[in-house]
């Protein structure tokens, strides 16, 4: 499958980003993960149907209510098999 590499910027820490993705991945039937980094931007890797993949972009690019997305940055990878949707 298909799999993006997103690093989001702005305030996306401590404002349920993580735990919206992870609705939004489910909902499109994405697998991967959002994890935090240590300099405040989220990580989301996906795999899925590049339809999928494109409306998980848009969705990051709004976030929650509560969010403020700056940036987000878009890295295609090599295709990987990934199960579930976890947020860490």
């Amino acid at each position: 499958m298909p799999t993006v590499r997103f690093i989001v910027s702005g305030r996306v820490q401590g404002v349920f980003y993580r735990a919206s993705t992870r609705e939004q991945a489910l909902a499109l039937v994405l697998a991967g993960h959002a994890r935090n980094l240590p300099d405040g931007r989220v990580e989301v890797l996906a795999s899925g149907s590049a339809d999928a993949l494109d409306a998980l972009e848009r969705w990051l690019r709004r976030g929650p209510p509560a969010a403020q997305v700056e940036a987000v940055n878009r890295e295609d990878l090599p295709e990987q098999e990934l199960r579930g949707f976890h947020t860490g």
